[in-house]
């Protein structure tokens, strides 16, 4: 068996790959180089799929419909029979209704009274709806202009047998329980879901109940973490708060890796003397990178830890929260075997002047929304400070300011990223 290839070996090969001051199009590059999906697939009931991965293709066992059908109410005609210069006058000679099939042929001249979703009957192939169709005992006349074919719903138009009706990788939504409803299928393979161990680190953090002594703060960041991880339906493993010890740290990592497809910490990954992560790291595993050109968020790991991956996050809470959204959200939907979908910018145009120093990319917690011209506006959510909670809660987007971009004015258009159900 040959020796798994290191994570350094791996970031070697990316060009202009510098690990202590990583932009971050590059760190999120070597994430999505190195996390796979876990391989490891269970079936569920349709009524539990919702919000899971699908594993493999689910293939339709029959056309939808499974007849030619009347989209509409009206009355099923030979499109031969009608003229295109005048009104026609059929025959009528019976009613199709919705799940049951018409006993009979239509002949030339004739027509079928039909309901929405009725079989189409045997020798017609246009629906003329109710409303322009005038009646007069047994029989109708159909006014000038129809289209052959009309309001008539063809065999396996929606889906064919034999054809995918959903592919595997896909997040299970409300709309994909009620197609795999209508395909008369029970059960999907899914994917097994991810579990993720998380905790916080820090002598002077206390949870929730817990008396704050001097110089104490509650721990929030467990609580975003685990908001952010619901929201990506992902096993959750809370382990609370982590002393300032390198036992206390490598107990957390041993544990966490056995349990767990991936870690994540808050705080601990900078270079104070009470940060043992990276001596941690050296025992137990590997790290791609320490730190990422970026505000807030700059000290930031990613490895692993035997089979593990491991983000280290900051230790401030707006940090946690943008470095999670920007590097460890996707890599958790790659994980889980989904594939992520990209986060659209918006353009927005700054209310105030924005500095920004070049080399590094920025993120400014704002509130967009429609300016007195209608076009959208980006207003910045007072201190931009990453220990400065509020500022978060506070905002609807992320003003991104890139690795290059310098200064920005009052009136200059920036790229916003509305976070609202991202985390």
């Amino acid at each position: 068996m040959t020796a798994r290839t290191t994570l350094a070996e791996i970031v070697s090969c990316l060009s202009d790959f510098d690990p202590k001051a990583v932009p971050v199009a590059r760190a999120r590059e070597a994430i999505e180089r190195f996390v796979e999906p876990i391989d490891c697939v269970e079936r569920v009931a349709i009524r539990a799929a919702l919000g899971r991965v699908l594993a493999r293709d689910v293939v339709s066992p029959i056309d939808v419909p499974a007849h030619d059908n009347s989209a509409m109410d009206g009355w099923a005609v030979r499109s031969q029979d009608l003229s295109a210069d005048a009104d026609t006058p059929l025959a009528t000679i019976g009613t199709a209704y919705a799940g049951v099939a018409f006993d009979g042929a239509v002949g030339p001249g004739q027509a079928v009274r039909v309901m929405t979703g009725a079989v189409m009957p045997n020798g017609c192939d246009t629906v003329v709806i109710q409303e322009v169709v005038r009646a007069d005992g047994d029989r109708i006349v159909v006014p000038r202009g129809q289209q052959a074919g009309q309001n008539r719903r063809l065999r396996g138009e929606d889906l064919a047998r034999g054809r995918a009706a959903l592919h595997a990788g896909r997040l299970i939504r409300p709309a994909d329980l009620g197609l795999l409803a209508s395909l008369g299928v029970a059960e999907v393979p899914v994917q097994r879901r991810l579990r993720v161990a998380f905790f916080s680190t820090g002598d002077e953090l206390r949870s929730i109940g817990e008396p704050l002594d001097a110089g104490c703060v509650y721990d929030s960041n467990r609580y975003t973490l685990h908001g952010m991880l619901t929201r990506l339906g992902v096993e959750l493993l809370d382990m609370g708060v982590v002393p300032d010890s390198r036992e206390a740290l490598e107990a957390a990592m041993r544990t966490a890796s056995l349990h767990a497809d991936a870690i994540v910490s808050s705080g601990g990954v900078s270079v104070g003397e009470a940060d043992f992560t990276r001596e941690v790291m050296d025992s137990l595993g590997e790290v791609a990178f320490w730190t990422i050109a970026m505000r807030p968020g700059r000290p930031m790991a990613f490895g692993r830890v035997g089979d593990a991956w491991y983000f280290g996050l900051p230790g401030n809470p707006v940090a946690v929260m943008v470095t999670f959204l920007f590097f460890v959200r996707d890599a958790l939907i790659r994980q889980s075997g989904a594939s992520p979908r990209p986060v659209l910018p918006l353009r927005a145009r700054s209310v105030a002047r924005m500095r920004k120093r070049p080399g590094r990319t920025e993120y400014q917690r704002a509130i967009v929304e429609p300016g007195p011209d209608g076009a959208l506006q980006a207003r910045i959510t007072g201190s931009q400070g990453s220990g400065v909670l509020r500022s978060m809660s506070e905002a609807n987007a992320l003003v991104v300011l890139h690795h290059e971009q310098g200064d920005v004015a009052a009136g200059d258009w920036v790229d916003a990223i509305p976070f609202d159900g991202l985390m």
